[in-house]
């Protein structure tokens, strides 16, 4: 089943590739972190799971390594 939101920014042509960069910055407005990302592709992607960035201002996902870094 496809997800809708998933489907609505593929529409848009606004998608973001799933584990494609190895660094990514986020804001405020994106927490709880957690990747995939929303906007990602999922179809070639890990089980979501958050990560923990607010105290540090950094994160690293356990499935494929990716640096999440929070810029104020």
């Amino acid at each position: 089943m496809t997800n809708p939101d998933t489907a609505a920014l593929a529409a848009t042509g606004k998608l973001i590739p799933a584990n494609a960069e190895n660094r990514y910055e986020v804001t405020r407005d994106d927490l709880p972190l957690h990747c995939p990302m929303d906007g990602m592709s999922l179809w070639n992607s890990h089980p979501r799971v958050y990560l923990p960035i607010e105290k540090t201002g950094k994160a690293k996902c356990p499935y494929c390594g990716a640096d999440y870094v929070l810029k104020d």
